[in-house]
């Protein structure tokens, strides 16, 4: 079982036609448990403001922007990124502590939960399915590099890997290469390079090219 703590290296308007078939399937569940009075509509509509609006990938990359634009913030979030991400006025109350790491040149890092699926969804929002997987837990410890591939990221040999194991206490964010061109960037702009998945450290930004002037 790997260490809690530490790596483990590797060298609107919607019309109901317009719905995919599992938004019409949890449209008729709500539809179904309102009606029993099992769900209240004002909350679920609460819910989903709160993850649109206070919670979300969104705010992860707002931090990753800001560190990649303020050395002074980076070196905080580094330090402490659950002090760092308050400074900003943002919501982070999962776990105890949220633990930034940093890809380099020379070290790509990487979030999993062996156990279950411990996931810093204040930051990032709501896991995806493949997070809370048993392939996905058990084959990222073990095979990194193979997990990457199957992302469609391949690194160069010589750079190591590192594997993080989140737990209930200690969640973990990826802090991404900052890509090549956007030298001069406003946050806002830089963070439109930030995906989830590079915020969990299977994949990367994305290249300055894929985003408009």
């Amino acid at each position: 079982m790997p260490d809690k703590h530490e790596p483990h290296d590797d060298h609107h308007h919607d019309h109901s036609s317009e719905l995919s078939e599992m938004q019409l399937r949890v449209r008729a569940l709500e539809t179904v448990l309102t009606e029993k009075g099992y769900v209240d509509p004002e909350a679920l509509d609460r819910i989903v403001e709160a993850y649109e609006t206070r919670i979300g990938p969104h705010i992860g990359a707002r931090v990753v922007a800001r560190a990649w634009a303020d050395p002074a913030f980076k070196q905080a979030l580094l330090a402490d990124a659950s002090r760092a991400i308050e400074m900003l006025g943002l919501e982070q109350k999962v776990g105890d502590h949220l633990i930034a790491v940093e890809n380099t040149s020379s070290t790509h890092n990487m979030i999993v939960c062996t156990l279950c699926s411990c996931y810093p969804w204040d930051v990032l929002g709501l896991p995806p399915a493949w997070y809370k997987s048993t392939p996905y837990r058990a084959r990222t410890v073990k095979e990194p590099r193979a997990v990457l591939a199957d992302f469609g990221v391949t690194l160069p040999a010589d750079k190591t890997i590192r594997v993080w194991d989140s737990t209930a206490e200690t969640r973990f964010i990826v802090l991404p290469m900052r890509p090549e061109g956007t030298e001069g960037w406003s946050e806002e702009r830089l963070a439109s390079l930030v995906t989830r998945d590079s915020m969990i450290g299977t994949g990367l930004a994305k290249p300055a090219s894929e985003v408009g002037a």
